[in-house]
């Protein structure tokens, strides 16, 4: 790859990662993004989401290949040295969604150069909102899948040394399951709890006996996680509160360990309300499904990747992605990039080695034309 390609992709990450902005509200780095599009000669589709940029290259009718990029930042205070950090306080590309929006942006800027020689289109996804778990079906339902034959995308690892690619088929990132239960009691005073009915013993009881559904009701074999995160009840120390609200999610790869225990869940929580005299309301937000990478679609990203990275088998994460909403009408190939960074995604001293650029680009350049090249010959 050529030099000037990479130190370009290097400025433009650093300029991405200078200005980050939340899902969104990524209206510069949308900007941005059409800025340099335009600047290249490549169109790009308007849209009615106000953030997110749609585009497509391709002078011959053939295959479709989508390449798929997210580029919201979180809202972290940076903890970094950088002389490019973040100039907008509580806000940070802690993710590393920089990097994977620069990587798209100058594979574009490759393969718009390879224009005449390609076996059909090419359509390039920035997408806002990823870490809301919108942007994905927003974009969907503007039909940027339409036409599509396979679609594919990645992001940075952390603890992968850089030149590394981490890439399998089926099952990579869980499925998420988001839940909240609010308790009803009835309110007193601390010193009298016999003349109320209080709902924070009865939370203690529910969170602690929830862990036995996955402890008792889910194969060991199968990975799944159910985490309590936030619980919030009364106000002081002397008053026993009306009302205890507590929220957590589950994860999980295989959908009837999703259904069971959201099925388990639902009645564990009312029931035990009951038994406390105390009514109980819970609500449940379906968030990505699974990342599960296409076997067909795989196989040929990985023999084209093994040509310029080291592949790697990855290991399960029950991080999610909604790089998975897609997956559920195309066929398509998520990888992992090594960035070599002692910090894993989230934490407000995050960062990525540029060094792993190259192979980010490569990833989009090289795989697209092989994609292409395949569903060409049918």
């Amino acid at each position: 790859m050529k030099e000037e390609w990479i130190q370009e992709a290097v400025k433009m990450r650093r300029t991405l990662h200078r200005y980050p902005e939340l899902s969104e509200q990524e209206f510069k780095t949308t900007a941005y993004i059409q800025e340099k599009l335009t600047e290249w000669g490549i169109s790009y589709r308007p849209l009615k989401t106000p953030t997110g940029v749609v585009a497509e290259i391709g002078t011959k009718e053939g295959p479709v290949i989508a390449l798929r990029a997210d580029m919201d930042a979180l809202p972290i205070y940076e903890q970094t040295d950088l002389d490019y950090r973040s100039e907008h306080d509580g806000v940070m590309h802690a993710c590393g969604h920089d990097f994977h929006t620069a990587s798209l942006l100058m594979a574009a800027k490759i393969l718009k150069d390879k224009e005449e020689s390609l076996n059909g289109k090419i359509r390039f996804i920035f997408q806002p909102a990823e870490e809301m778990n919108r942007g994905a079906r927003a974009l969907i339902a503007e039909g940027v899948l339409e036409g599509v034959d396979a679609i594919i995308g990645f992001h940075n690892k952390p603890e992968l040394p850089v030149g590394t690619i981490g890439i399998k088929s089926g099952p990579l990132m869980a499925a998420v399951g988001q839940f909240s239960v609010e308790l009803k009691g009835v309110g007193t005073h601390a010193a009298a709890p016999h003349n109320g009915n209080d709902p924070i013993v009865t939370a203690c009881q529910i969170i602690t006996n929830l862990q036995a559904i996955v402890s008792r009701h889910v194969s060991p074999l199968s990975p799944t996680v159910l985490s309590i995160s936030h619980i919030e009840g009364g106000n002081t120390w002397n008053v026993i509160p009306e009302r205890v609200f507590f929220e957590g999610t589950i994860r999980t790869f295989y959908k009837k360990d999703q259904e069971k225990i959201r099925s388990l869940m639902d009645h564990m929580v009312h029931q035990m309300a009951a038994v406390y005299g105390q009514e109980a309301h819970m609500e449940w937000i379906m968030t990505p499904p699974v990342v599960d990478n296409d076997e067909e679609v795989t196989n040929i990203v990985k023999e084209t990747t093994e040509q310029f990275a080291t592949i790697v088998t990855p290991e399960l994460t029950l991080g999610a992605e909604d790089f998975a909403n897609y997956m559920e009408y195309v066929p398509g190939c998520f990888a992992f990039i090594g960035t070599g960074c002692p910090y894993e995604w989230h934490h407000p001293s995050f960062v990525v080695d540029d060094a792993a650029l190259q192979y980010a680009i490569s990833y989009f350049v090289e795989n697209s034309q092989a994609l292409l090249n395949q569903y060409q010959k049918g």
